[in-house]
């Protein structure tokens, strides 16, 4: 009889562990193309949340030295935990030393931060050479990324990001909140957000109860979608936030061939 139990356990783990713990662990590589002019390839992470990643940066070194994008992007929430500052420092000076260029944008989560530990986790990340865009546009030559900050935390100017935006470029925009894209005014070439972990737990109307916005409750919470002024791209993340683990969907960092 224990004999019995103890398998019947030994099971349960092993059914816990594959349906909860190694989405996080199993790595998805989403290749996106689509045509915007700008000729170049970008790897976007999303979501980092140092404090439960188990994506090792070692991994996303590997990827770097086989895809050998243009830019990484750095879409958001790295943590909101001030004790782990220093674990998102050394995760990115990994990253750094591929030598890629990096830009990023705040999420809701970096939000949560005090300022004097938001402004210790932006001096960090310039440290390492990343470019942070605070509602600002980045003139990359015949192509431009505009960075808007986050939605949910009410930082978001976009009006101010895209005032030196230059209309007739490949506009790539970078932000947390994707549900931003309502409130842009202006024409862009493509998107790229996170925020919504695609659901992080694959449950069908999740997102009608949790009351994430108007993109999900309609049903826009992962992938590719085009909209009436671009087409957006909504990362699934690299990492969780709350419960750490996911049901049916894996964490994700993204190619984009633009």
């Amino acid at each position: 009889m224990i004999v019995y139990i103890l398998i019947g356990l030994a099971a349960l783990i092993v059914l816990v562990y594959c349906l909860l713990i190694l989405p996080t662990q199993w790595l998805k590589v989403e290749q996106v193309h689509y045509k915007t002019g700008a000729g170049i390839k970008v790897l976007q992470i999303s979501d980092i949340h140092i404090e439960h990643i188990r994506i090792p940066a070692r991994r996303l070194i590997r990827l770097i030295g086989t895809e050998r994008p243009s830019y990484i992007v750095l879409t958001g929430d790295f943590t909101e935990l001030a004790p782990y500052l220093s674990k998102v420092h050394r995760y990115i000076k990994e990253l750094a030393s591929t030598g890629v260029p990096m830009l990023a944008v705040y999420g809701n989560h970096d939000h949560h931060l005090a300022p004097a530990k938001l402004q210790q986790l932006t001096k960090m990340l310039e440290e390492e050479g990343v470019r942070l865009l605070h509602n600002e546009m980045y003139d990359a030559g015949h192509y431009q990324f505009i960075g808007i900050d986050d939605w949910t935390s009410k930082k978001s100017d976009p009006d101010k990001a895209f005032a030196k935006a230059d209309p007739t470029k490949p506009t790539i925009v970078l932000t947390h909140d994707p549900n931003v894209v309502l409130h842009i005014k202006q024409r862009f070439t493509y998107l790229m957000a996170g925020h919504f972990h695609g659901m992080q737990f694959h449950l069908p109307f999740l997102f009608k109860y949790l009351r994430k916005g108007a993109l999900p409750a309609a049903g826009i919470y992962k992938g590719m979608h085009q909209m009436d002024n671009g087409m957006i791209y909504i990362s699934k993340g690299i990492s969780q936030t709350g419960t750490n683990a996911r049901f049916l969907m894996r964490s994700e960092v993204t190619i984009h061939h633009l």
